[in-house]
């Protein structure tokens, strides 16, 4: 889609200046979340600017789980799958 890159951009962006303001990078939630996944293969994650939700994808079993966080906070918010 065309406006795709430049959302995506415009999510970096809001991102990178809620570092700046104290709260959690990818990284720091990835390594939080991740270990408590046991099973289940890690497949990337999206960041919302609108919502400052990351969600981060997993698959276990043939199934897709999707795990919400707080991009300000870094907590867990919502999970979809078992």
């Amino acid at each position: 889609m065309a406006g795709e890159p430049l959302q995506r951009r415009s999510d970096q962006m809001s991102a990178l200046q809620a570092r700046k303001t104290g709260a959690p990078s990818l990284r720091e939630i990835e390594s939080r979340v991740i270990p408590t996944m046991r099973g289940a293969q890690y497949l990337g994650s999206d960041y919302d600017s609108g919502s400052a939700i990351y969600t981060l994808k997993f698959l276990r079993d043939g199934t897709v789980i999707w795990v919400d966080v707080d991009g300000r906070t870094g907590q867990i918010v919502g999970r979809t799958g078992r």
